[in-house]
């Protein structure tokens, strides 16, 4: 698994992205409308994600993206003076959630990664380079944002880094490994008592 990770790192180089944006044009703001264009939405971030319209026709998938409403994070109405509907909806979905469930079906960025199985794991984690509030609100949000977090407790801190409880719902080397394609922690040379990984913020 780590091994195939690391193929995968060049392809993977840039940080991924924390949301995906998908639009539907709509004639109005009505909740019936709305629940039809999140899944429009949807499918187009799943096509601009594959690079193919076609899997949109696939039983699995299309059950997934009539839900769409799971991966949204939020939206909001974009009027089209222009266009052929009065107003476009604008989603912004959740892209880590939409990446897992791509991977699922074998499709996107992390179709060839072997799900990472789910064994609920306590770890204890040392993150350096953090410079100030900044840092420390990155870190954190990064973290909250990982779909393998469950829950987040710092538990120390120094002037250069802190200490974190995490509740993960796999173990600590799918963590790591997932951490280490999205490039906004890297492994980290220095380590701490009581620690089971380090990771260092980069900038």
């Amino acid at each position: 698994m780590l091994a195939l990770l690391a193929a995968l790192l060049p392809v993977l180089a840039g940080a991924a992205p924390s949301t995906y944006t998908g639009t539907a044009p709509v004639n109005s703001q009505s909740d019936e409308e709305r629940t039809g264009a999140l899944q429009t939405a949807l499918a187009n971030v799943v096509i601009e994600q594959t690079g193919d319209s076609s899997v949109i026709a696939r039983p699995d998938l299309a059950k997934a993206i009539e839900k769409a409403e799971r991966y949204m994070l939020q939206y909001s109405y974009r009027r089209n003076p222009q266009g052929d509907a009065p107003m476009t909806l604008v989603v912004q979905f959740d892209a880590g959630a939409v990446d897992q469930m791509l991977q699922k079906f074998g499709l996107g960025a992390l179709g060839a990664v072997p799900l990472a199985p789910e064994t609920p794991t306590e770890a204890t984690v040392w993150i350096g380079g953090i410079r100030d509030a900044d840092d420390y609100a990155r870190v954190i949000g990064y973290l909250n944002r990982n779909n393998f977090v469950k829950a987040v407790q710092p538990t120390a801190a120094t002037s250069d880094g802190i200490l974190v409880h995490l509740s993960l719902s796999t173990d600590v080397a799918h963590f790591l490994g997932v951490v280490a394609m999205e490039r906004t922690l890297a492994e980290g040379t220095s380590r701490v008592d009581g620690a089971d990984a380090a990771l260092v913020l980069g900038h």
